[in-house]
């Protein structure tokens, strides 16, 4: 059973820096497209960032790009989200998410997802 568990949301100052986790369970990285979602009270849910099975990062969010690195840690089965100069407006629940074969381009092209953790900007 697959299962991916988010971590290391909280709330931060503008300007700050987190560190998201996705761990994944029940299942290997090798054919599995990996990507961050977020969704803001009231909003649509929106892609953050995406991440190819071979560790070759495959779409940011304009909103974001420049501020946030995607990456996989094949060995632990965790992929990550750097996210720096926070804003109120990155405010939202992370999601992470996977789906077999190649990057979707939606919420709807991914079949496993997290339980989600906050990210306060203030």
């Amino acid at each position: 059973q697959v299962q991916l568990v988010e971590s290391g949301g909280g709330s931060v100052q503008a300007g700050g820096t987190l560190r998201l986790s996705c761990a994944a369970s029940g299942y290997t990285y090798s054919d599995k497209c990996m990507a961050w979602f977020r969704q803001a009270p009231g909003k649509e849910r929106e892609g953050v960032a995406s991440i190819s099975a071979s560790g070759r990062p495959t779409y940011y969010a304009d909103s974001l790009k420049g501020r946030v690195t995607i990456s996989l840690n094949k060995v632990k089965n965790t992929m990550y989200l750097q996210m720096s100069s926070l804003e109120f407006e990155d405010t939202a629940m992370y999601y992470c998410a996977a789906r077999l074969g190649l990057c979707g381009s939606g919420p709807h092209d991914y079949a496993y997802w997290g339980q989600g953790t906050q990210v306060t900007v203030s």
